[in-house]
Order: C-alpha cells, then structure tokens, then sequence
C-alpha cells in the first residue's frame, strides 16, 4: 500500500467535474428557482436582513447578477425590501414567508432527487459519501482546513 500524497489538481477536477454533474442532475423542472436564486434567498432567510452588496460577496457573484437575482425573488414576493436603518439612501432585503416555503420545497425536492441518486449506491459507498461530507460542507462555506496532525492521520 502506497502512502503517496494525494494528487490534489486531480482530486480538483474529478470534484468539480462530479458536483457539477450532480447539481445539473439535482436540478428540478424549468418553473422551480434555479439554484442561484434558491441560494440567495437561503441566505437572506438565514442571514437576513442584508445590505445587496453584502449578500452579492456572500454569494460571490457580481453587483449586476445579484440585482437580477433580487428583482426577480421580489417579483415573486419571496422578499422584501426595507429601508437600511444606517444609510437612508440603502435598503436591506428579507425573506417573507413566502420565500421561506419556496426555499423549504426547493430543499426538499432537491434532496428527494438526491437520495434517489444515492439510493442503489453500495453501502460503503454511501459510508465513503459520509465521510467526506464535513470537509465538502466546510469547502462550501469557504473555511480553511485545519491540518490534521500526523499522529491522527
């Protein structure tokens, strides 16, 4: 048995190339929220309120991107605006309680698709998916890993 390091670009790419097709399969039909919208308006459900700019560097993606996305979650009354209390000539977003139950259904038909991608997996397979969830879940979030110490390894 070998104790090489892994090959981390490799590792990368096969990463990035099977959440893209997971997501792309996870997506549900046309009329749902797409998943940028469905993340910004989790986020402003759990963050929330938020200034657009701060939840455009949240999300990380442009100024204009996320005025399309917040025109379009108000255009579905899944937010609302509010006047920002420190700057007159800013507002801040939430989510009303209709945004709530849409990212709910969105979560839920989301993860149903999921679990039926996982369903038939062998069991080590799904244990192996398991296990790698904290560090996928703090990849997401953005967190830098700590270094497990050699002697945990």
């Amino acid at each position: 048995m070998s104790h090489r390091q892994p090959d981390r670009a490799e590792i990368a790419a096969r990463l990035a190339a099977a959440v893209g097709r997971i997501n792309r399969r996870a997506r549900t039909d046309s009329a749902s929220l797409g998943w940028g919208l469905v993340s910004a308006l989790a986020t402003i459900q759990t963050e929330g309120p938020l200034r657009p700019g701060d939840l455009s560097r949240i999300e990380v993606v442009t100024k204009p991107t996320m005025t399309r996305i917040l025109t379009e979650l108000e255009q579905r009354g899944f937010i609302a605006r509010e006047a920002d209390p420190r700057d007159g000539r800013a507002f801040m977003v939430s989510a009303t309680v209709e945004g709530i139950a849409a990212v709910d259904r969105a979560r839920a038909d989301r993860t149903g698709i999921v679990a039926e991608l996982i369903a038939d997996l062998p069991r080590e397979d799904v244990e192996a998916i398991a296990a790698a969830l904290g560090a996928l879940e703090r990849i997401g979030q953005g967190e830098r890993a700590q270094e497990i110490p050699t002697s945990a390894r």
